[in-house]
């Protein structure tokens, strides 16, 4: 006997086709907007990278460029307004300062994120840390 599902359970797996036979082309959702606000949202815990605030659509960032450090450098801060990025990008792996951006925080994109109107795909039970915190004072009062 062959190991493998059972029709009546592969019926009840749920997968990413939501449903949808194989060999049907679903329509694919709309592309999620890019919020371009341009604010600054709230961190949920402490050491979250901040959002992006903007589009970055077409921005170029490789190993020869960083279109980002056009307004987040140093230097550029004052007349971008943009903040300036944070001083552990000037630290190498041993807590060294550098001169320029450490190349491990070269790349933006692998920790910071735009935001979108996209709904969650599941239900998201975060809780913020001031929310964590002010239910476990709310317990130990109970």
């Amino acid at each position: 006997m062959a190991l493998g599902v059972s029709a009546l359970a592969a019926d009840e797996i749920a997968t990413l086709r939501d449903g949808i036979a194989i060999n049907e082309e679903p329509t694919p959702a709309a592309i999620a907007k890019t919020i371009d606000s341009d604010v600054r949202v709230q961190r949920s815990y402490p050491m979250q990278p901040p959002t992006i605030p903007h589009d970055t659509r077409g921005y170029e960032v490789n190993v020869r460029v960083n279109k980002c450090m056009s307004c987040h450098a140093r230097q550029r801060t004052e007349e971008s307004q943009a903040p300036m990025v944070s001083v552990t990008h000037f630290m190498d792996r041993e807590g060294n300062f550098l001169a320029e951006i450490s190349p491990r925080r070269f790349f933006c994109n692998q920790c910071h994120v735009n935001q979108t109107d996209a709904r969650p795909k599941v239900e998201n039970t975060f809780q913020d840390m001031d929310e964590l915190m002010k239910s476990r004072s709310a317990d130990k009062e109970d």
